[in-house]
């Protein structure tokens, strides 16, 4: 029977094992405004949907991180603001174990792809209860939002860090 050793690291010390968990989901802002209220509703043309999408991480402890989504959705109808309606979604991970270059992956890119879903259904129910059509905000794949980044960084010889 073969026996197995536990990775290690350069040193030749024991590796800590990697451990991803969430122990948080919450919304930390909302907002929503029909700046052209009532006349917005009387009036016919086709709409302009424009999404706007960043994200931040911040340690908040020893293994533990806040990412936070931001979601600003603006709608224009004959070249007026019909609403605008912004979520910020954030949560709270742990992770342990991580060499920084994939820690900066699992916070840019698995972390906010875990909020999406919430941020997404935030926007629906806004703009719903603002007296609009349902809007259904397609999937983001964030891996290629987060490899993009990269690109532009090493474009630019600096490499994206944690907000602290």
């Amino acid at each position: 029977m073969a026996e197995q050793t536990p990775a290690t690291n350069g040193n030749g010390q024991a590796a800590p094992q990697r451990q991803l968990a969430l122990q948080k989901i919450y919304v930390r802002d909302a907002s929503f405004e029909v700046p052209n209220a009532p006349a917005v509703y009387q009036e016919d043309g086709q709409p302009q949907v424009q999404l706007n999408l960043s994200h931040k991480a911040g340690q908040i402890g020893e293994g533990s991180y806040e990412v936070v989504l931001t979601l600003t959705v603006t709608c224009t109808l004959n070249e007026r603001t019909a609403y605008l309606a912004e979520v910020q979604q954030a949560g709270a991970f742990a992770a342990i174990g991580f060499p920084q270059e994939e820690l900066n992956a699992v916070l840019g890119s698995y972390c906010p792809s875990v909020l999406f879903p919430y941020a997404r259904q935030i926007v629906s129910d806004l703009v719903q209860n603002g007296g609009f059509p349902p809007l259904l905000l397609q999937p983001i794949n964030f891996d290629a939002l987060y490899a993009e980044q990269m690109q532009q960084a090493a474009g630019g010889d600096a490499a994206p860090a944690l907000n602290a």
